[in-house]
């Protein structure tokens, strides 16, 4: 009894010794707050990145919520925005936007179109996002060490992180759709699902090299149910080929068998990073539940997407075209009554709804709220 109260001790005074404020639960628990969150992914999570450098996300993007075009493919709120909330930080930043950002509680690395590893449909895969961390780090670090000596100029680092709580932040991941979306363009099924151990991979090396730059706290998504998206259900739907729901089957097998890899190669990372916190999320089982209960949440079609058309015409979001009479790409009244948004990305409402799934932990491994992914492992 002696010992266990002793090991308890030690266990609160290394949380406090991390910087954190912790605080304790009703049920007597412990929980955190995380100084800053670092992303890295796709348009799933992209904040303005692909926005600011390629390709603009134009009206009517950002109407529900933000009332103007945010930087995201979405009428509103993204899952990241979400997590924000949940853990009270800020909306992240994106690391390529250089205007109006504030990076002191965080920067968003993820940019539409980014796959894990090259080539896809952006040049900013996982790898080169990783380098741009490591290069925040760097000349941010120095900036702050560089400020902090000149008390006259304070407000100048007002807007930047903190050194010492970059090993205290919660770095999040939602990225491995694009690996999977571009593969099904350009190769066969097969060559596809062989292609996963290697993407596994490259994942497994960008957590090892944020591991050596002081990253403690990891927040890994999976991927969603690929075969699920209007776009792939238009494009990819054959007879024989989709699922009770109307999915393309053959995809989202190929996201279930990468999902899996992926949780395999997360409980290896356990094993092998000892001091680091890993929190496996389900987001597949929570975006497949939307378009399986579509009719009993209040959504029209699953299939039936507000912005934007690829019916006859691709028109995508933010445009217009008119042919032989006829115009395309009006945006819907109610985005809230759609599960997709554009045919590829999910509306404010469907990102809410599996935010709420999932940030309370019953959909994590372990089974823990992102409150208190700071502190829980899973027996190893």
């Amino acid at each position: 009894m002696i010992m266990e109260e002793h090991w308890k001790l030690v266990y609160v005074i290394g949380i406090l010794a991390l910087g954190f404020a912790v605080k304790s639960n009703a049920d007597g628990s412990i929980s955190c707050g995380f100084p800053a969150i670092y992303n890295f992914g796709d348009s799933n999570s992209d904040t303005g990145g692909i926005s600011a450098t390629l390709n603009e996300i134009l009206p009517p993007n950002g109407e529900t919520f933000f009332g103007h075009p945010a930087g995201r493919a979405s009428d509103g709120r993204l899952i990241i925005d979400f997590i924000a909330e949940g853990i009270k930080l800020p909306y992240l930043s994106a690391y390529m936007d250089s205007i109006g950002t504030n990076f002191r509680h965080g920067a968003n690395f993820a940019t539409g179109g980014s796959s894990v590893r090259p080539p896809g449909f952006s040049p900013f895969n996982l790898g080169i996002q990783i380098s741009q961390f490591i290069q925040f780090k760097a000349r941010t670090t120095t900036l702050y060490n560089r400020l902090s000596l000149n008390r006259r100029i304070p407000l100048s680092i007002s807007n930047l992180p903190r050194p010492a709580e970059f090993s205290q932040a919660l770095y999040t991941f939602d990225i491995g759709q694009n690996d999977l979306g571009h593969g099904f363009q350009t190769m066969s099924e097969k060559q596809v699902r062989d292609s996963i151990p290697d993407i596994i991979g490259e994942f497994s090396k960008a957590i090892h090299i944020l591991y050596k730059e002081g990253a403690r706290f990891f927040w890994i998504h999976n991927t969603g149910p690929l075969g699920c998206l209007p776009y792939n259900v238009i494009y990819g739907k054959k007879p024989g080929n989709v699922d009770k729901n109307g999915c393309v089957k053959a995809q989202n097998e190929a996201a279930m068998e990468f999902n899996e890899q992926l949780k395999n190669k997360i409980t290896w990372l356990r094993t092998q990073l000892p001091f680091a916190k890993f929190t496996y999320v389900d987001v597949y089982s929570a975006k497949y539940d939307l378009v399986s209960n579509a009719k009993k949440l209040g959504f029209v079609d699953p299939f039936n997407f507000c912005c934007g058309s690829f019916y006859g015409y691709h028109i995508n979001c933010g445009k217009k075209a008119t042919v032989n009479g006829t115009v395309y790409g009006n945006p819907c009244d109610h985005p809230s009554n759609h599960i997709s948004w554009d045919g590829i990305h999910y509306s404010e409402t469907a990102n809410m709804l599996v935010s709420n799934r999932i940030l309370n932990g019953s959909l994590s491994d372990p089974p823990v709220s992102i409150q208190d992914a700071c502190h829980h492992q899973t027996d190893i």
